[in-house]
């Protein structure tokens, strides 16, 4: 935090992600309250991922080519346009679901340009040997408003309303929005070879998957996005048929996955590069996957809210851990390609969050929670065995 124009840019993701884990949660229930279906608040969840599926690559190319900081308020405010029409929309009485999934898909094409140039800035705001700490305090960041703004937003969702709750959404994107503007211009990166965008993309295509590591890491980011994060979509109806209870303990136990990955990342801030972090990344993989399973047969909701922290210990290493070794990992010149290819990973996330919805809808949530939980588990096991290059970072 010594240099100014990162304190700058750390407060400003404060602002971003307080908005948008409230939105998490006042996304999520109101379209359970609209629909009462599982398959639609999955797919209301997951509607942001086709656009960072088909734009992350692009939007990174973009951020390799033009002025980050410039890509980034652009992003930002169209963030904070969308918080607005959908809480114009509650207001008016007028929201629909398909507002919803509407927001949801142009809020993935904002983000699949935002945050490959927000990530690739990083280490042109701080001196070189802070780069690592200053993405893990990035990380940090982001830990601290997943525990606490799901709470707020939760509470503010169930004795105010969901109207309240996208104006607080709303007031946070533009104070973010103010916090970037101060930011000064940064340099664009001087490329050795200057191509069309295509070409650009497609070499930093190439870049991404001839560095074996580099491939391991993001096909590993990869797998496990698309089996953990689906289940916080389908929260509000975990919430409701297994203990029959509504917003505000959704908040709750997605704060408390905050919690717990608000430690795990600091923990893993402390980690040197001798400490066999890859292994440590592997390790916290299975743990999501314990903890999803446990959260299947939780018989309570004191007992599942308490799987939450074990759940958040297991992202600090499976997001914030692999997001480090993969920027680590990259060159300057691409950073922000590897960035978009690594986003796009979060565009895979429907094909976790359908069948999980489905299988919800059809078996149960607590059948489906449970058969993704173990897969995880599985799936982390055959990479701690077949991989042995992201073992020996």
């Amino acid at each position: 935090m010594e240099s100014p124009d990162y304190r700058l840019l750390w407060f400003g993701l404060l602002m971003m992600m307080g908005g948008m884990n409230m939105q998490m949660v006042a996304r999520a229930q109101l379209a359970w309250d609209l629909t009462r279906s599982e398959i639609a608040v999955v797919a209301v969840g997951a509607g942001f991922a086709p656009p960072i599926l088909v734009f992350s690559l692009f939007g990174g190319t973009i951020a390799d080519r033009f002025e980050r900081k410039r890509i980034i308020q652009l992003g930002q405010f169209g963030s904070v346009m969308i918080a607005l029409f959908i809480a114009i929309s509650v207001v008016t009485d007028t929201i629909t679901i398909g507002h919803l999934f509407g927001a949801s898909i142009v809020q993935g094409l904002f983000f699949a340009f935002l945050m490959p140039a927000r990530q690739a800035i990083i280490p042109q705001l701080v001196a070189p040997e802070h780069a690592s700490n200053a993405i893990a305090l990035n990380a940090s960041g982001m830990s601290l408003m997943t525990m606490l703004a799901p709470a707020v937003g939760g509470l503010i969702y169930g004795h105010i309303g969901a109207a309240a709750t996208y104006f607080t959404i709303t007031g946070l994107g533009f104070t973010a929005l103010i916090l970037t503007s101060f930011l000064p211009k940064q340099p664009v990166v001087v490329r050795k070879h200057v191509r069309r965008v295509w070409g650009d993309m497609k070499e930093g295509m190439r870049y991404a998957t001839q560095n074996r590591t580099l491939l391991m890491l993001l096909l590993l980011a990869l797998s496990t996005t698309v089996l953990a994060m689906p289940f916080r979509s389908l929260m509000p109806a975990y919430v409701d048929e297994l203990f029959n209870l509504e917003a505000p303990a959704v908040g709750l136990m997605l704060s408390m996955i905050g919690a717990g990955s608000l430690v795990g990342t600091l923990l893993i801030a402390g980690l040197k590069t001798t400490q066999h972090r890859g292994g440590v990344l592997l390790l916290t993989t299975a743990v999501s996957g314990l903890a999803l399973a446990l959260a299947g047969i939780a018989p309570s909701y004191a007992i599942a809210v308490t799987v939450m922290v074990l759940l958040g210990l297991g992202d600090a290493g499976r997001r914030s851990l692999n997001a480090s070794l993969i920027m680590e990992l990259s060159d300057e010149e691409h950073r922000g390609r590897v960035m978009g290819v690594y986003m796009m990973n979060f565009g895979l996330i429907p094909l976790g969050a359908v069948p999980l919805g489905v299988v919800a809808e059809l078996a149960g949530v607590r059948y489906a929670v449970v058969g993704v939980g173990v897969l995880l588990v599985v799936m982390a096991v055959l990479a701690t065995l077949g991989t042995r290059r992201i073992r020996a970072l």
